[in-house]
C-alpha cells in the first residue's frame, strides 16, 4: 500500500527551480503582473525549458518506480504564482512525464509557510527571500543557484551531495571555528567527539534518504543484479582529528552515507568533479562553484556562516 504523505520523503520545490522562468521573470519585472498574466496566457502551449533542479527532480521521482507497493517520495509544487497562471507550469510538468500532482499557488506571496504542511524536508527554489524567510521559520529550505543544465538521461543513479556542519548537523562547531582558530576547534572536536551534533536543516532529509538506501539494502539482498539508484556523499572541510564526531554523529542517528570525504581545506570542487552530483548542498556560498560550472549547487542559508559580521 502506498505511503500516506506522512511517512515519505516529500520535497517541495518552486517553478523558478524546476523551469527556466527568465523570460516570463522579464516581463513580470518590466511590465507589471498583469502583462505577465497576459504572457503565460498566450504563451500557454510553450513548453517552459528546464531549469537547474529538473534533473535532480526527475531522478528523484524514479525512486518510486523502484518501490511502486510504496510510493515512498514525492514532489509538490509551491509557486507564487496564481492558478491561472500556473497552468502552464503543470503543462509542462506533464509534457515531461514528471508525477507531480499536488502544488500550492500564492498568486504573488512566498509559498513558504506551507512547507510543514506538506511533510516537505527540502524546499528548493531560486528566490533567495523565500528560502531565507523559510530557514528563519526552521523549515529546511536551500537556494537554487544558476548553473549549466546537464542532463544524462541514460542514468537513473541519483546523486547528492552535502556538507555537514550547518546542513546536516547544526552549526556548534562553525560558531566554535569563527570564534578561535583551527587548533582551538580540533581541540574543542576532539573533545566532544563521543558527543553527537544536534541536527542542522537537512538532516531529515539525509535520514529519510538513508532509510531508502536500506530498502535497496533489502532488494540487494534478494537480487544480486539489482542496481542501486540512491548514492550519497558527505563533502566537509573537516579533517583529522575532527573527523571522529561526524561518524559519530552518523552512528548515533543510525544512518551513513556511500561516501564521505574530510578535505581538510581543499577545494570541494576538486572531489565534485568526480562524483558529478545532480545537487550539492552548502551552507557557506564560497564553496558553491565549479570550474566548468555544470554542478548544480544549494546555498542553505543557516546559521553562523551566514551572519553578517
Amino acid at each position: 500500500m502506498p505511503y500516506p504523505i506522512e511517512r515519505k520523503l516529500v520535497i517541495a520545490v518552486s517553478s523558478s527551480a524546476l523551469f527556466d522562468l527568465s523570460k516570463s521573470h522579464a516581463v513580470f519585472v518590466e511590465k507589471g503582473p498583469k502583462a505577465y498574466k497576459e504572457f503565460q496566457e498566450e504563451h500557454i502551449d510553450v513548453v517552459l525549458e528546464k531549469g537547474v533542479a529538473f534533473p535532480f527532480i526527475k531522478r528523484f521521482l524514479e525512486i518510486n518506480k523502484r518501490f511502486p507497493d510504496k510510493l515512498p517520495v514525492e514532489v509538490v509544487l509551491l509557486s507564487r504564482n496564481s492558478a491561472a497562471t500556473g497552468k502552464r507550469v503543470f503543462r509542462s510538468i506533464r509534457h515531461y512525464g514528471l508525477d507531480i500532482s499536488r502544488a500550492a499557488f500564492m498568486e504573488g506571496s512566498s509559498p513558504y509557510e506551507y512547507v510543514p504542511a506538506f511533510n516537505a524536508s527540502l524546499f528548493l527554489s531560486a528566490n533567495e527571500e523565500d528560502v531565507q524567510k523559510a530557514i528563519d521559520s526552521n523549515y529546511p529550505a536551500g537556494v537554487v543557484l544558476p548553473s549549466k543544465i546537464v542532463n544524462d538521461d541514460d542514468h537513473e543513479e541519483l546523486r547528492i551531495a552535502f556538507d555537514f556542519d550547518g546542513v546536516i548537523a547544526d552549526d556548534e562547531a562553525e560558531a566554535v571555528f569563527k570564534g578561535g582558530n583551527l587548533p582551538e576547534f580540533h581541540e574543542y572536536e576532539m573533545s566532544k567527539s563521543d558527543v553527537p551534533h544536534k541536527p542542522g536543516p537537512l538532516a531529515d532529509l539525509f535520514k529519510k534518504l538513508s532509510f531508502l538506501q536500506k530498502l535497496e539494502d533489502r532488494e540487494v539482498e534478494n537480487n544480486r543484479d539489482y542496481k542501486r539508484i540512491i548514492r550519497t556523499s558527505i563533502v566537509t572541510a573537516r579533517n583529522a582529528p575532527a573527523h571522529e564526531r561526524v561518524i559519530t554523529t552518523l552512528e548515533d542517528w543510525g544512518v551513513s552515507a556511500n561516501e564521505v570525504f574530510f578535505l581538510g581545506g581543499m577545494a570541494k570542487n576538486r572531489i565534485l568533479n568526480t562524483f558529478k552530483p545532480h545537487m550539492f548542498f552548502d551552507d557557506q556560498r564560497s564553496h558553491l562553484e565549479s570550474d566548468a560550472g555544470d554542478i548544480p549547487m544549494v546555498h542553505i542559508p543557516f546559521g553562523i556562516a551566514n551572519t553578517k559580521s
